[in-house]
């Protein structure tokens, strides 16, 4: 893989409309792709479903057309929440090569793997299916990106060796996260001698928009980069890390990325101490006191998710209204889920709040719950 650790996600691209993710702004990108790969940055990353396919079609456009193979190197997946039939398979990787305008991917992974997904790409064969592809020549290698516990991955890497690569969430305030299990997935892959690809290193963008006090820590360490870059540089500081996305939006953004990315170096130990303590007063603006043990969601009899709904709010009080926007979009999702009753479907029968270990007025916060999110 390139030496240069950044890599371009094409997930939040430049638009001639917001309104309208599927039309992107093909000039703009052009030029943010002749910038990255002028830095020498090579690797690209897309998918299917980011920007309804037009992601593909981009890559295609800005740079299949424009540059010769060798210039660069692409990662597609293979979603299985848009394609779950094996007799689709063929179809769909098909129609992925003819989007991004290229013969073969040099990655290709098996998208957002979870316990469920692992059962569904068994019995379609999947596993199969990209091993396949990769005798045939038309992917270099193989590998999955990953949504799920360190069991999980464990079992998925013990059954399945010949996964290369793994794409994992890793961010400073997600490392120790009981829920996202940064550092303990993290540490499976390193047990399993497998590279580790860093999605999510700014959190989507919450991570460029902290605490103001938590942002001083940083600029007294290093007045010159962005809070973003802190983000990126933690990722990427870790050893058996050999790539970091950025799904970069504007030349701004790909510009500071660039800046500090073309020399990497490591954080060295007083950076690591400032960022520390810059996670911690972050994790301090959390409103709820939310442990996520989910006894109170055992027998709630409108299926609420309590603690998923909570981590949300806690989103909104860690990074305000930056992140209003990301935290409404998540709940409006989860909701939509089969057993996932919406906070206002509380009916106050408070069986939670006797099961709840830290006490936690928990109709109450599902009004307010309510009020910020729906």
């Amino acid at each position: 893989m390139n030496a240069k650790k950044l890599g371009f996600g094409l997930m939040r691209l430049p638009l001639l409309d917001t309104a309208d993710t599927a039309k992107i702004d093909h000039e703009t990108l052009n030029g943010m792709v002749d910038a990255f790969l002028k830095d020498g940055f090579t690797y690209f990353d897309t998918a299917a479903p980011y920007h309804n396919t037009c992601s593909e079609t981009a890559f295609r456009e800005c740079v299949a057309k424009r540059y010769p193979r060798d210039a660069y190197t692409i990662t597609d997946k293979l979603s299985l929440f848009m394609v779950s039939e094996a007799d689709k398979l063929e179809g769909f990787f098909a129609d992925q090569l003819a989007r991004c305008g290229v013969d073969y991917f040099d990655y290709y992974l098996l998208h957002a793997m979870s316990r469920e997904r692992v059962e569904l790409a068994e019995r379609i064969g999947a596993f199969d299916f990209v091993a396949e592809k990769k005798a045939q020549g038309k992917v270099r290698h193989i590998g999955f990106s990953f949504h799920d516990s360190a069991d999980v991955l464990e079992e998925l890497l013990t059954k399945h060796p010949e996964m290369e690569y793994v794409q994992l969430q890793i961010n400073y305030i997600d490392w120790e996260d009981r829920e996202i299990q940064s550092r303990a997935c993290y540490e499976v892959c390193v047990k399993h001698g497998k590279p580790v690809i860093v999605m999510e290193p700014v959190k989507g963008g919450l991570l460029a928009n902290i605490a103001p006090e938590a942002e001083a820590l940083l600029r007294a360490q290093q007045p010159q980069l962005s809070t973003a870059s802190w983000a990126v540089r933690f990722a990427a500081s870790l050893d058996h890390v050999v790539m970091v996305l950025s799904g970069m939006s504007t030349p701004e953004q790909l510009a500071d990325n660039t800046s500090y990315m073309r020399g990497f170096r490591p954080l060295a130990q007083p950076e690591r101490d400032a960022l520390d303590r810059a996670a911690q007063i972050i994790k301090s603006k959390e409103s709820i006191a939310c442990t996520a043990c989910r006894y109170c969601v055992e027998g709630c009899p409108q299926g609420i998710a309590i603690p998923d709904y909570f981590k949300l709010m806690n989103e909104l009080s860690k990074f305000g209204e930056a992140s209003a926007g990301r935290a409404r979009a998540n709940y409006a999702h989860m909701v939509t889920q089969p057993g996932k009753g919406k906070a206002s479907a509380c009916v106050q029968c408070g069986q939670c709040e006797g099961q709840c270990p830290q006490h936690l007025p928990i109709i109450e916060l599902l009004q307010r719950t309510a009020a910020a999110l729906e």
